[in-house]
C-alpha cells in the first residue's frame, strides 16, 4: 500500500518570494499574531495580571468576530491565493489593529505608574512614543498581507477598521467593568485568589514588579554576611 498523503499544518505556512528581501521580511511579519499569542500566554502565566487577561479575552473575541465576518461575507482572496480560505476581512490586520490600539489606550489613558525608590516609570511622552511604535508595527504587518498577495487593499482596510472599532468598544466595556466594581469583585472570587490574580500593572510597571522586594532581600543578605564576619 502506498503511504497516505501528508497534510500541511498551515499555522505558520507562509508563501513568499525567496528572491525578494521585502517579501522575506513580510513572511516574518506574518508570524506576529502567533508571537503575540505567546507573549500573552507568558505574561498571563508569569504575572497573573487581570488587565492582561482582559486584553487577551478581547483579542480572542476579536478573532471570533473575524471568523464570523469571513463566513458571512465570503469574499475570496486575491487570485494568487485562491483556495486558502476567505479573505474579507484580513484576520492579521484585524488582530494587530486591535492589539496596537488597545495597548495605546492602556498606556495613555489607564496606566498611571507611580515612581518608587528603585524605579522611575515611563513618562507620558515615552508611553506616547511606545504607542506610536505599536501602531506603526501594526501598519507594517497589515501592509505585508497586501505585499504577499494574501489580501486585497480593501480586505486589509476593512480588517484594520474592524480591529480598531472592536478595540474602542472593548476598552469602553472594560472601563465600565472597572468603574462598576466588577473587576474588584472578580478579584475577590475563590478562583481569582486560588490563581493569585492581581491588578497591579495599572499603577506599577511590569519591570518593577518584585524589584523592591529583591533589593531589600539583597540588603538583608549583605548585612547578614557582614554581621557573620564580625561575629567570627
Amino acid at each position: 500500500m502506498d503511504d497516505a498523503p501528508l497534510a500541511s499544518f498551515s499555522l505558520t505556512h507562509v508563501h513568499y518570494d525567496p528572491a525578494d528581501r521585502i517579501s522575506y521580511l513580510c513572511a516574518w511579519l506574518a508570524l506576529v499574531p502567533q508571537g503575540l499569542c505567546v507573549v500573552y500566554a507568558t505574561l498571563i502565566w508569569s504575572n497573573r495580571e487581570i488587565e492582561i487577561g482582559l486584553m487577551f479575552a478581547g483579542q480572542m473575541a476579536c478573532e471570533a468576530l473575524n471568523w464570523c465576518l469571513k463566513r458571512y461575507i465570503k469574499e475570496e482572496r486575491p487570485r494568487e491565493m485562491h483556495g486558502k480560505g476567505y479573505g474579507m476581512p484580513s484576520s492579521h490586520a484585524q488582530f494587530v489593529s486591535f492589539f496596537s490600539v488597545t495597548l495605546a489606550f492602556f498606556l495613555l489613558f489607564r496606566h498611571v505608574p507611580h515612581p518608587t525608590e528603585t524605579h522611575t516609570p515611563l513618562t507620558f511622552i515615552q508611553r506616547f512614543a511606545l504607542s506610536v511604535i505599536a501602531l506603526a508595527s501594526a501598519a507594517a504587518v497589515a501592509c505585508s498581507r497586501i505585499y504577499l498577495n494574501y489580501h486585497t487593499p480593501r480586505q486589509v482596510l476593512v480588517g484594520c477598521a474592524a480591529g480598531v472599532i472592536f478595540a474602542v468598544v472593548w476598552f469602553g466595556f472594560t472601563t465600565y467593568l472597572r468603574r462598576a466594581g466588577w473587576v474588584e469583585w472578580a478579584l475577590k472570587t475563590y478562583l481569582a485568589r486560588m490563581f493569585r490574580v492581581r491588578d497591579l500593572v495599572v499603577q506599577e510597571d511590569l519591570v518593577d514588579s518584585g524589584w523592591a522586594r529583591w533589593e531589600e532581600r539583597r540588603r538583608r543578605n549583605a548585612a547578614f554576611r557582614v554581621q557573620s564576619k564580625k561575629n567570627k
